[in-house]
């Protein structure tokens, strides 16, 4: 067999992505081939590097050694504007592979000396009609390179000559404004021509000017215009550069979208369209010159780290139901985030309209919990037959309501289409049970509707903020699921550039002031500003990227240093604005954040684990003295926590699931005997409950793992696969198809719960799934970046087999095991460059290298016949 390298990925990006923001990108590579021992000695890079103009520099690289993840630029830094191709070589130690496949990626614009466009846009309107800008411009020769760089104050679509620019959503959008603004390349080479050319450019309200977060909210909170930053740079035939920047002499003038926002939808007339307007024939003698506007000093113009929004997939109805003539009720049998597309005709002037709502009560659209979210997208017909969708909206909901049809629904005249960041797929889980496998799957459509641009807490109602506790306690099933990586380490540049801001880590980023963190001091929040520490951890651990952690060192080290000030030498949180176990099932419907566990108990336990995992963090990064001073703060918390939350004889003075189970996972018993009683009395209350979940934001990612590390799998199973209310499963069983945001958003008896804050796309609660991963299927990272794996497989409950697949940096991680009578299967894949150990029950550890291995295992076995078999006929 013959071992051969990969095309390198650059950074955390997409294959051929445009517009990047590294001069010196690190490579990684996989090995495909090779034979079981591989061991890489050392590789070869070859760097090719090509200018707008087609000037190349070669060079070629011997980088000995074994590292093929996240590996150093070998060349100099390369400029703004450059294509740049690497390909790899490998040597086994016998020889050397042949030459991989080329990587390509392309810079953007790396100097804010680049940029001579300027914000331009609409005087402003009464009416808030966000209208359009465009320009035409000449190119003596035909081209050979183009490339519009893109950015707004708002949101932005673009069209050369008549044809829509990319495939993206949402451009640019959402960061911080007021410390990064983010741009887009576009590849616009096959689109302008030698002679006249038109660039037009449709404007929306997106997050700079629309309505924000919720109650009443915010509006125009980073401006009360919209604006684009348009810059086109073409190479024409002769070798020339021509730049076309937006700027004083660009048009402005109406389009047909009347109102356009994230959460009411979007209204358009296409009365008022003229499909020629991004054309150079275009007459505009009623378009008027733009309003030219300055960026804000302290944004920088930055490029992206992630993938855009994109349309990821197209979902056709499941059913549809006239409920009356011309009005519809469409469901898509999935709940998601994304917009509808329709092929409709009609008389000009005729009106459709179209809602959307996450459930049904009675057949039709159950609207309260979208709260003053209108959801709403109105479309008035020209008389011609059209193909449309919204511009620059979003919504998140399963079912749909059509009203103003004409005649009968067919395929394919109202589809949904998904949107969602464009992360790779990079984690799979499989099992037995379908009520399991429904709910990863609502986990993994759950992270898929949240992952738009930020990582928010749910995509349907008056909200849709980036909540810092939410992904805290989800990074790790997201980083198994999802190539994240990238699209974090923008949102976690955001969070430190609002957290030196603010001095305070807010609970949500981007921030925004809203009631009632306004009027509140601003406290550490545990749970939620521990992102600050643990999420940089948790991507690190995924991908072994050390810079990233290095990046977001000062931003962790700010952290602890604000809860030691609020804690004070007592090392114990105590008179602070907390949230604690959020969203505790018995916590009252109307105050979420009273829940049956102490929220200072809760500050405290974080306090102590955020402490240890940055003085691990320190350690990974050489800063020793740090290291050992979080060493020492996280002991004198642990002794703190035990003097105040636990009893003389080391039991939890709350007698709850999470505080059993922050003890556990956190380290923070006095001693073994404490924690095996402790342990003990966590699977007496799962027992006690029937294995019904007793646990909200805090306790619920940690307590599987708390009784599995206790030695009482068979509970954690019990909880897992319970089917009453409030399981995870209840939920399934409800007819579920993303992660609630309470326990009980149905209530047994149908009800929908407290409409005010009732969702049903919450990913936080689908933590539970990096437990599926780990414990469950057996597949987790020993070493950063997976370079060591663990195949711990705990079978339990009424389970006969189970797998899971990982996309790691080093190639496919996966493990499958099946029982047996005689006993438990397992095989295993290892990839090149990586090792593994093998634990499973009742066996001594095993470590095995790159391959494919299987064991038979026998494996006593007594599980807990609960209510499961009637849960799967049910299901």
């Amino acid at each position: 067999m013959v071992p051969t390298p990969s095309a390198p990925v650059f950074e955390h990006h997409a294959p051929h992505r445009l517009g990047t923001g590294e001069a010196a990108p690190r490579l990684s590579w996989l090995v495909d081939g090779a034979a079981q021992g591989y061991r890489q000695h050392a590789a070869r890079v070859q760097v090719l590097t090509t200018t707008p103009r087609g000037q190349q520099t070669r060079s070629t690289h011997h980088l000995p050694g074994p590292d093929q993840v996240l590996v150093p630029w070998p060349s100099a830094p390369v400029a703004s504007r450059t294509r740049i191709a690497v390909r790899v070589q490998v040597d086994d130690g016998d020889a050397w592979s042949p030459w991989g496949p080329w990587g390509h990626v392309e810079t953007g614009l790396l100097d804010p000396a680049d940029w001579t466009a300027r914000p331009v846009g609409p005087p402003p309107s009464q009416d808030g009609e966000p209208g359009r800008v465009r320009a035409t411009f000449h190119l003596p020769a035909d081209p050979v390179h183009a490339r519009l760089y893109l950015s707004a104050h708002g949101l932005v679509e673009a069209e050369v000559n008549g044809r829509r620019v990319g495939d993206e959503e949402l451009t640019p959008g959402w960061t911080s404004y007021r410390h990064r603004l983010r741009y887009a390349t576009f590849d616009v080479t096959e689109q302008v021509r030698a002679g006249e050319n038109a660039l037009g450019l449709w404007l929306g309200d997106g997050w700079w000017r629309g309505r924000l977060g919720f109650g009443e909210g915010v509006e125009r909170f980073y401006g009360d215009h919209l604006a684009v930053i348009a810059q086109l740079e073409v190479v024409d035939a002769d070798g020339e550069r021509h730049v076309v920047s937006s700027g004083p002499g660009w048009r402005t003038g109406r389009g047909p979208v009347r109102a356009s926002g994230l959460y009411d939808g979007e209204h358009v007339d296409l009365r008022d369209d003229d499909p020629s307007w991004s054309t150079p024939e275009h007459d505009d003698a009623t378009w008027g010159p733009v309003v030219v506007h300055e960026l804000d000093p302290g944004s920088a113009l930055v490029a992206p780290t992630g993938p855009p929004v994109r349309c990821v997939e197209e979902l056709e109805p499941v059913s549809a139901v006239e409920r009356e003539p011309g009005r519809w009720v469409l469901d898509f049998g999935q709940n998601h985030s994304g917009r509808l597309q329709v092929r409709a005709s009609g008389p000009a002037g005729h009106q459709l309209r179209f809602r959307h709502a996450e459930v049904l009560v009675d057949g039709e659209l159950h609207t309260a919990p979208l709260r003053s979210a209108l959801a709403t997208d109105v479309l008035v017909l020209d008389g011609t037959d059209v193909e449309w969708e919204p511009r620059f909206t979003v919504h998140g909901y399963r079912y749909a309501e059509v009203s103003g049809w004409s005649g009968p629904l067919r395929p394919g005249d109202v589809v949904s289409r998904v949107l969602s960041s464009d992360v790779p797929r990079t984690g799979w889980f499989r099992c037995s049970d379908p009520l399991l496998q429904r709910l990863h799957e609502n986990v993994v459509w759950g992270a898929r509707s949240n992952f738009v641009d930020v990582p928010t807490d749910c995509p349907q109602r008056d909200e849709r903020l980036g909540w810092t506790g939410d992904l805290q306690v989800f990074a790790p099933t997201a980083a198994f699921l999802f190539g994240v990586t990238g699209m974090l380490t923008s949102w976690l540049r955001d969070l430190a550039a609002e957290q030196e801001e603010l001095d305070w880590v807010p609970p949500f980023v981007p921030y925004l002031p809203l009631p009632p963190f306004t009027e509140l001091p601003r406290d550490p929040m545990a749970v939620w500003g521990d992102v600050a520490v643990l999420t940089p951890d948790v991507l690190h651990t995924a991908t072994g990227d050390a810079a990233l952690l290095r990046a977001q060192l000062p931003s962790a080290v700010r952290w602890l240093q604000h809860v030691e000030r609020s804690a004070g030498p007592g090392r114990v949180v105590h008179d602070t604005e907390q949230l604690g176990d959020w969203l505790d099932p018995a916590a009252p419907p109307e105050n979420p954040f009273e829940a049956t566990t102490d929220r200072f108990l809760v500050a405290t336990a974080y306090f102590a684990h955020a402490a240890a995992r940055l003085a691990a963090t320190a350690r990974t990064l050489g800063e020793d003295r740090l290291a050992h001073e979080q060493e020492v703060l996280a002991g004198e918390v642990r002794s703190a926590f035990a003097r105040e939350f636990l009893t003389p004889d080391g039991r939890p003075r709350d007698d709850t699931q999470t505080a059993h189970a922050l003890a556990t996972v956190f380290g923070l018993w006095p001693d073994e005997r404490t924690a095996a009683a402790g342990g003990r009395r966590l699977a007496e209350l799962v027992r006690e409950a029937d294995g019904r979940i007793a646990t909200g934001f805090a306790g619920t990612p940690v307590v599987c793992d708390a009784l599995t590390r206790a030695g009482h799998v068979e509970e954690a199973y019990r909880l897992l696969q319970s089917t009453h209310c409030p399981s995870w499963l209840y939920t399934v069983l409800q007819g579920a198809t993303t992660i609630w945001e309470r326990w009980d958003a149905i209530r047994p008896d149908g009800s929908v719960n407290d409409p005010t804050m009732t969702s049903f796309n919450h990913y936080a609660l689908g933590a539970v799934a990096d437990w599926l991963h780990r414990v469950v299927a057996g597949l987790a990272p020993a070493a950063p970046g997976y370079r060591h794996v663990l195949f711990a497989p705990r079978p339990g409950g009424t389970l006969t087999s189970a797998g899971a697949t990982h996309s790691s940096p080093y190639g496919t991680v996966s493990i499958d095991w099946s029982l047996a009578p005689e006993g438990m299967h397992v095989e295993v894949v290892v990839p090149p460059g990586v090792t593994a150990t093998v634990d499973l029950p009742g066996a001594p550890p095993v470590q095995v290298e790159h391959g494919r291995h299987t064991f038979h295992q026998p494996v006593p076995r007594h599980p807990d016949q609960h209510d499961q078999h009637d849960a799967q006929e049910a299901l």
